[in-house]
Parts: C-alpha cells; structure tokens; sequence
C-alpha cells in the first residue's frame, strides 16, 4: 500500500514538473521569436534608410550651394541646453526658456552643424536676448525670432563652412515667467 501511494505521488509530480517546463519552454521560444522579429524589422529599417540618404546625397561637394540642399532626409540637431535669458517685459522684465532644435538635410550637414554647435548656441542667444516679452507673445512674433536666429546661424555657419548648411530652427519648448 505504501508503495502504491509512492508511486501515484511521483506520477502526479512528474506531469506538472513536465508542465511546467514545457510553458517555460514555449516562453523561451516565443521571447526569442519577438527578438528576431524586431531585429529584422530594425535592421530592414536602417538598410532602407540608409539606401535611400545614398540615392539622394549622390552630388560632388562642389554642387552645394550656400542654402541647405533639399535633397535627403531631414535630420535634426537638438542644442543640448536650453537657452535661459531675460527679457524686457511691459511692467517687469520676463524670464524665458526657449528648447531649440535645427532641421538640416544629410549626414554631412548634421555633423558639420554638430561641430559648430558652440558657435550657433552663441548666435542664437544674441538673437533671443534682443527680444522683448512682447514678441514671444505673439505667433507672429516668435515667427519673427524664428526667421532672424535662422538668417544669422547661417550667416555664423557660412563664414566658418562656406555653407548655410541649416534649413529651419524649430522651437520644441518655450516657457515665459
């Protein structure tokens, strides 16, 4: 008798252990599945990418003109700080934080832009801190800025590039206190 209920106790042990290694089993499969897939479809977005920058950039450098080309994709250079300034207001003076982002065209224009980044944090701040809080209220006057840090980066970027290599400066945050 104790050698029945030995023997039934190990049976109903050996199925659940069996289980309980074939859903870890079947987990394993599916987790490496996923991996493949989302490699593969990484992987197929990059060569895409890639096949086309090389399709579109195929022009000698002599061809650039001092305006961004507008070939290639678009690839944006974030400034890593944003730009703190203050500002002449109606009754007090105003505290402003502008995030900015540059939209340039090819990976050459991205790391020449990279290069001189200190050069265009300068010219922008020059350009922000000549605004008034009055501007930075209105559409019309952020556009304004917007136009103005644009023609002077690129003005900065040609007399060290001989290119304008910047095609818009997009504001991703602005805050006014």
């Amino acid at each position: 008798m104790a050698e029945n209920d030995n023997q039934e106790e190990s049976s109903e042990k050996a199925p659940g252990g069996k289980k309980k290694w074939l859903i870890i089993g079947a987990a394993a499969i599916l987790l490496v599945v996923i991996i493949i897939v989302a490699v593969w479809f990484l992987m197929g977005t990059k060569q895409a990418s890639s096949a086309s920058d090389m399709g579109a950039g195929g022009g000698s450098s002599e061809e650039m003109t001092s305006e961004p080309a507008q070939v290639g994709n678009a690839l944006y250079v974030g400034m890593p700080r944003p730009f703190v300034f203050i500002v002449p207001g109606d009754s007090r003076d105003r505290t402003v934080q502008i995030n900015v982002q540059l939209m340039v065209r090819g990976e050459r224009s991205e790391e020449l832009t990279k290069q001189h980044i200190p050069l265009i944090e300068g010219t922008l701040h020059e350009v922000f801190s000549s605004s008034t809080a009055d501007e930075l209220r209105t559409a019309e006057g952020k556009q304004r800025i917007r136009e103005l840090a644009l023609k002077q980066v690129r003005s900065a970027l040609e007399s060290v590039t001989g290119e304008g290599l910047v095609e818009k400066v997009l504001f991703t945050g602005l805050v006014m206190q």
